[in-house]
């Protein structure tokens, strides 16, 4: 899959149509009947469904996305779409976004159908388009357009959980993602006094728009409790031995390592300046000026995120939400959860699951209009001393072969059982 390139350049401009048909080809082959949806030029779906022993039971959808992120070939030390394995572990772009779960997912059912075997409930197999760039062509086309795909399906896995960190004192635990942010893409917009460059000009709206960039992008946003966030950090102090305090997480992240990078981000609301744009001419002072901040927010306190912006921004400044998407969180309870439980105990009884919200999101946003309640469970399990964190979209992406293999026996186990 990972020689397939199938790379989304957003804006529209992407192409699952070769990785589409491969993955109809593979189910094909064992009488996995598929679909493939087409929603714009060289944009593919792929949906399958496998019926369970007690058709009764509400199903469960697995999904992946077919899409990757693109790559500068020149900064990676191995052609980016060799899928070659070297050093014990699998290497290119989509090796862990997503492309190990598509084929984790992909391999199972095969291996099902080759002995006959028949799953407890009825599974819905979906490898959507354009997840790396709003989903668009994907689980928002498909929620939106064909949600009769998805009726008698209550429950969803996908990407981003289910993978091992080793935390102080050497505790392996399984990051299983139950949350994630929302997202709130904002545009500033100052407007001042067109004028000569060499006059004083008291309305100049580059200098009221950066004064309010500013003030956004150096503001030290408060930590704030969610009912996931409690239960992993209370969970880390307790293996560690540190306190947990709910106002003041941050000397927790020490015992988690490069995770830090990512979980560093989902203990406050976050609001950064990504883009400006102003004038046309050195010596002409423009009229208006504009800006984007990436504002993302935890659940249940998006309208601080905005409350906030705007009051830093000030009163000359105009705000335009550019776009906007919820954040998600689930109950990390229930026969689900107690199967991936079970399934990472089985294949590593010192394995610790816990609940943790993600900074991005998934495709599980999209499935959440629908009613369908979504965990991040791709599991896998990692070298101590690996930084997963940065491999999502870096530079040398690549997955170990024997945390793979790991990955099918719980991602197989978990399926018969849930």
């Amino acid at each position: 899959m990972i020689r397939i390139p199938s790379v989304n350049h957003g804006e529209g401009k992407g192409d699952e149509r070769a990785i589409a048909a491969y993955v109809a080809e593979k189910l094909n082959e064992v009488g996995i009947k598929s679909e493939l949806i087409v929603t714009g030029e060289n944009r593919v779906n792929v949906v399958a469904k496998i019926e369970g022993r007690d058709s009764a039971r509400p199903g469960l959808v697995v999904h992946g996305h077919l899409d990757v992120v693109p790559v500068n070939e020149a900064d990676w030390s191995v052609d980016p779409f060799g899928g070659i394995i070297k050093d014990g572990y699998l290497w290119g772009r989509g090796a862990v976004d997503m492309k190990d779960m598509d084929a984790m997912i992909i391999a199972t059912v095969r291996a099902w159908k080759r002995a006959n075997y028949q799953p407890p409930r009825n599974i819905l197999l979906v490898f959507f388009a354009d997840e790396e760039a709003g989903s668009e062509y994907g689980s928002r086309y498909l929620v939106k357009n064909r949600p009769e795909i998805f009726e008698g399906y209550t429950e969803a896995i996908s990407e981003v959980g289910g993978f091992s960190v080793t935390i102080t004192g050497g505790h392996r635990l399984y990051f299983i993602e139950g949350a994630q942010k929302g997202i709130n893409w904002l545009q500033l917009k100052a407007k001042g006094e067109a004028g000569h460059g060499s006059f004083i000009n008291p309305k100049n709206a580059v200098t009221k728009l950066a004064a309010a960039v500013a003030r956004i992008g150096s503001y030290e946003w408060p930590q704030l409790e969610t009912k996931t966030g409690a239960k992993f950090w209370s969970k880390i102090a307790e293996l560690t031995g540190d306190k947990y305090d709910p106002k003041n997480t941050r000397p927790l992240l020490k015992h988690i390592g490069e995770a830090a990078r990512m979980l560093g981000a989902t203990i406050q609301n976050t609001a950064n300046p990504t883009m400006l744009n102003a004038g046309y001419k050195a010596n002409v002072i423009p009229q208006q000026a504009t800006a984007v901040i990436d504002g993302r927010f935890l659940p249940g306190f998006e309208d601080e995120l905005l409350e906030t912006i705007s009051k830093l921004a000030g009163d000359e400044i105009e705000i335009e939400v550019l776009v906007r998407d919820k954040a998600l969180e689930v109950d990390f309870e229930g026969p689900l959860v107690d199967a991936m439980k079970a399934a990472l105990a089985k294949f590593d009884p010192e394995g610790i699951p816990v609940p943790y919200l993600m900074s991005g999101g998934t495709d599980n946003k999209a499935l959440s209009d629908l009613g369908i309640i979504g965990y991040g469970f791709s599991p896998v399990k990692l070298p101590p001393d690996l930084d997963f964190f940065a491999l999502f979209h870096g530079v040398d992406e690549r997955i170990p072969v024997d945390g793979l293999k790991f990955g099918v026996k719980v991602l197989n186990e978990f399926l018969q059982n849930s």
